[in-house]
């Protein structure tokens, strides 16, 4: 199983919860504001370094409190591994197993997890960001060495924009091109593979929750008749007018079909959501076949703006997956599952019990 234990202090609301979990299903029950998100949130962020509502530091720690903790115990391949967070106005630090490492990539290395929340449609209808997101976090798991070819684009991305702005001449910015040439392309070459063994699960998954063909088309940030070079080189001067690069892989973007149309042009918030339910799940299984373990998945109220055949299809699908899932709900006699899950109730920001 992913996670077997799980606790955190003074995060949010909570000043203290504790749970051991089931290995297949989990359900955290509760009326609003309870401190049911609150608590998935800690969970995603011992495997991400961050908060997936996008909040800074300052709000996740309980009011009063200087300091939040998480501590879980993880299955990783055939070993167990301690996490331990601890994140205050003074930084992140992380342990594993101990040892103090730098970076939450250490964390999602031990804890792969995906999130279902109520904004998740915005995979779909949000921006670009988003998506790039998306893709690069199944090459992070999939392809060897991804991470650093990332961390090397990024680096001489940053540099590059740095010139730009300082009006570097032609031959300080070409060595710059260089180098964001070479790795723009790992970076683009990477995603290519990952969307291309991604898309038979997206199909499949698509059909199954939205009753029509879904297809992704990766555009890649550059002009399809020049190459990345070209580009850069083409671009030079709309480039220094704006001080930043317009080119490559950094502008990438995922452009979504289904039933043959553009699926942002989509107007129900539901199609919306099964459609982004359907990318994170094709993720999902690739990621778990590549790693050969189960996946840690969390589901935020799945049931908010699905009708009742929506969710069945949803839920279907999740447990055809074969995921450690830990959702929420407000109702505990919610049906998502085919038996019985572990449950958790908070009030008030305290776990009252389990069973």
């Amino acid at each position: 199983m992913p996670l077997k234990y799980f606790t955190c202090t003074d995060f949010r609301c909570l000043e203290a919860a504790t749970l051991e979990l089931n290995p297949r299903y989990n359900l955290i029950v509760g009326p609003n504001a309870s401190g049911k998100t609150s608590l998935l949130e800690a969970i995603a962020y011992l495997g991400r370094g961050r908060s997936f509502r996008g909040a800074p530091t300052q709000n996740l720690i309980r009011h009063g409190a200087s300091e939040f903790v998480l501590f879980g115990k993880a299955s990783s391949g055939s070993r167990e591994a301690a996490i331990g967070v601890r994140n205050s106005r003074d930084g992140l630090e992380i342990h594993i197993d101990g040892d103090k490492i730098s970076g939450a990539a250490g964390l999602a290395e031990i804890l792969p997890l995906q999130i279902v929340d109520p904004d998740v449609h915005n995979l779909v209808a949000g921006g670009p960001e988003g998506r790039r997101r998306y893709t690069d976090w199944i090459a992070f798991h999939v392809e060897h060495g991804y991470l650093e070819q990332w961390r090397r684009f990024r680096r001489a991305l940053k540099q590059r924009n740095a010139a730009l702005k300082e009006n570097a001449s032609g031959e300080a910015l070409a060595s710059w091109d260089r180098e964001i040439t070479e790795t723009g392309l790992e970076v683009h070459e990477a995603r290519l593979r990952v969307l291309d063994i991604t898309r038979p699960a997206l199909e499949d998954i698509g059909a199954a929750l939205l009753g029509s063909a879904v297809d992704i088309e990766y555009q890649r940030g550059w002009n399809a008749d020049k190459s990345l070079a070209e580009a850069l080189a083409s671009g030079i001067d709309r480039d220094r007018q704006l001080g930043s690069t317009q080119a490559g892989p950094h502008r990438a973007d995922l452009k979504l079909i289904y039933d043959e149309r553009q699926a942002r042009r989509l107007v129900s918030r539901g199609q919306q959501k099964l459609l982004s339910c359907a990318l994170i799940l094709a993720a999902t299984e690739v990621v778990q076949s590549h790693l050969e373990r189960p996946l840690l998945l969390l589901l935020d109220d799945p049931a908010a703006e699905l009708d009742s055949e929506s969710i069945k299809r949803l839920m279907a699908s999740v447990v055809a997956l074969g995921c450690q899932v830990i959702a929420t709900s407000l109702d505990p006699d919610v049906e998502l599952f085919p038996e019985s899950p572990r449950l958790f109730h908070v009030e008030q920001g305290t776990l009252k019990n389990d069973a």
